[in-house]
């Protein structure tokens, strides 16, 4: 197990900081301090207007709508027994 000289655990999974953007500056919430070079994912929790406007965070819509309704040839009755045609379960 892998660890740093202030005791963070480089192999800990799901360790969750709040925090906030500040002039392009991420600032974490608390006393949250990190070590230097550590890896980190960001995630946008919300949505704002203007990243929208700008079309960063495009909707699933948005992103599949150029395939929606594309399919064809689909039995009619797809949407109700789609475990039947997936998994061979029995139709509804």
């Amino acid at each position: 197990m892998g660890s740093s000289a202030i005791g963070f655990s480089t192999e800990a999974k799901g360790m969750v900081y709040r925090g906030h953007v500040e002039n392009g500056v991420i600032r974490l919430e608390g006393a949250a301090t990190l070590p230097e070079g550590v890896e980190v994912e960001v995630r946008l929790l919300v949505e704002n207007a203007s990243s929208k406007e700008e079309g960063e965070i495009p909707s699933l819509y948005e992103r599949l709508k150029n395939i929606v309704g594309k399919a064809e040839g689909l039995p009619a009755d797809l949407a109700a027994n789609h475990d039947f045609y997936l998994h061979g379960q029995a139709r509804k």
